[in-house]
């Protein structure tokens, strides 16, 4: 793959991005990158995110011949300088274009809202995966799939990756012969330009509210709404849960660029008019969490009406799989390809138990803002109602500083027994992230424990627990690691810290 200097100019002139290019030469470039430690020669490398000078330095000493960048630095001295009004925006189109445009052999399927992004696309995969085998991607916060073969799945990084990445990604997907796309769309993908120019041929809209406000993220709930609906003006087919707060501002902006035979309403109010289609819930315990999928007469084809079962726990859930349902069904899938997928569907991270004997049962679960963690303990609260529900939780530095606040409300109204702990902290003090919790919660509504080691205070809420009790470690799922001070330390995540306290107790046990 190459980027020639002729094709650079006309992308960035065809989207009004191009300021000037001062060329030492250069005709094209055999490698693209945003990251100075991996340069090749003859790369064009971008100057963007936390960008500092001597990252150009390191580049052009590699043997980068071209860089992209808002302004010129004396820095790239000798080197083609290729000059744009928005270096984010360039990335994304010229990686596209790098990386020939592999999003035109794709059907891609957006998902976004503030909860249930992963479990939608989770099970969208699956049921496709199920119609069309080994020709299913999925770019998900939990793993990456791009091929059939095991090194093919990997970890992710980001909700939404980098556009270069996210493309880069695509090209592999195409390769190995991947024809559907399923990927989360986080708010902050159309912030930092990652999904710019990006056309989805389906997109789903689950629901809203706060997160992600605050310094270096969203300035205030209108930006965060503003961002979310973007996947929708970018679809050609939108799936839309009609029970979403702002359901006027979401169906406007789906209307704006998309036809009305091609949006999608559900609800899970069988009373609910205007839909097309109303989820009848038939029971949602930790056992059976079973659903109909009731047409309105206006299905307009699709055969995915009827009875499923979900392996997943959660009434919530039952919205989450009825999106992926009826996006299935818009590529050819039905109700019968769906029953067993979704009755299988194991995701990691979300609402994974573990019974231990005489202290209840663990959950650990992803839920890491207000909507998520309220939704999950109310249905744990009714499910457990002669026991305790213990909160393990914390909140991550540098971000979501509005999810602090969020936190203190959902324990205040649905917990007993609250351990504020450790959660990525970054370059904040986890003392002050636990104190900003704290401030939240409404007096005399919960125990607070304040435990900065996060596995001692999973030890501490699992050695309290009596065999009625629940105890929910709440937010970091499947991370294998907690981000300090910049460094990725690793750390066995919930689940694994949960089983050691497990075997430990029964070690205790069997030596009394």
């Amino acid at each position: 793959m190459e980027l020639e200097i002729a094709t650079v100019k006309a992308i960035l002139t065809e989207h009004d991005l191009l300021k000037e290019i001062k060329t030492n030469g250069t005709t094209l470039n055999t490698g693209v990158t945003y990251d100075s430690r991996v340069v090749k020669p003859n790369d064009m490398f971008f100057c963007k995110g936390n960008f500092k000078p001597e990252y150009l330095s390191v580049a052009k000493e590699k043997g980068a011949t071209a860089y992209v960048s808002e302004t010129e630095y004396p820095e790239g001295a000798g080197m083609t300088a290729v000059i744009v009004t928005n270096v984010t925006r360039a990335m994304a189109v010229l990686s596209a274009t790098y990386y020939d445009f592999p999003q035109n052999d794709l059907y891609i399927i957006g998902i976004t809202g503030t909860k249930g992004k992963t479990s939608s696309a989770y099970f969208t995969h699956a049921i496709l995966n199920q119609k069309y085998p080994g020709q299913v991607a999925l770019f998900s916060t939990i793993d990456r799939i791009v091929g059939p073969k095991a090194e093919d799945t990997f970890k992710s990084d980001l909700t939404t990756p980098e556009s270069m990445n996210l493309f880069h990604d695509m090209r592999r997907a195409v390769d190995n012969g991947m024809k559907y796309l399923v990927m989360e769309v986080s708010s902050q993908a159309y912030l930092r330009d990652r999904v710019y120019g990006l056309k989805f041929d389906c997109g789903i809209f689950l629901n809203i509210t706060p997160d992600h406000i605050g310094r270096n993220e969203h300035k205030d709930f209108e930006d965060y709404l503003h961002c979310k609906l973007q996947l929708m003006v970018n679809s050609k087919r939108c799936i839309i849960d009609a029970d979403t707060d702002r359901f006027e501002d979401v169906f406007g902006a789906a209307k704006a660029t998309t036809e009305p035979d091609q949006i999608y309403l559900f609800s899970a109010d069988t009373e609910a008019g205007g839909v097309d289609f109303n989820i009848q819930d038939n029971e949602d315990d930790l056992a059976v969490n079973r659903f109909t999928i009731v047409d309105t007469d206006n299905s307009r084809g699709l055969n995915i009406t009827g009875d499923y079962d979900l392996n997943v726990a959660g009434d919530y859930n039952q919205s989450n799989a009825t999106a992926a349902i009826i996006a299935a069904g818009l590529v050819g899938a039905n109700h019968e390809d769906a029953i067993n997928p979704l009755s299988e569907i194991v995701i990691p991270g979300r609402m994974e138990h573990l019974e231990i004997e005489n202290h209840g049962t663990v959950f650990v679960d992803y839920a890491h803002n207000y909507a998520s963690l309220h939704a999950l303990l109310k249905f744990l609260k009714h499910q457990y109602q002669n026991g305790r529900v213990i909160v393990v939780v914390g909140s991550p530095g540098d971000k979501g500083i509005s999810r602090r606040a969020g936190f203190g409300k959902a324990l205040s109204e649905q917990a007993d027994i609250a351990y504020l702990t450790t959660d990525d902290p970054g370059f904040e003090k986890p003392e002050k992230i636990i104190k900003q919790i704290e401030l939240s919660i409404e007096p005399n509504t919960v125990e607070i424990k304040e435990v900065l080691d996060r596995r001692d205070a999973i030890q501490q809420a699992i050695e309290l627990s009596g065999s009625q009790d629940v105890v929910v470690l709440a937010g970091k799922g499947e991370d294998p690691y907690q981000k300090i001070e910049g460094v990725d330390e690793p750390w066995p995540t919930d689940m694994g810290v949960a089983k050691e306290v497990k075997r430990g107790l029964i070690y205790g046990k069997t030596n009394k």
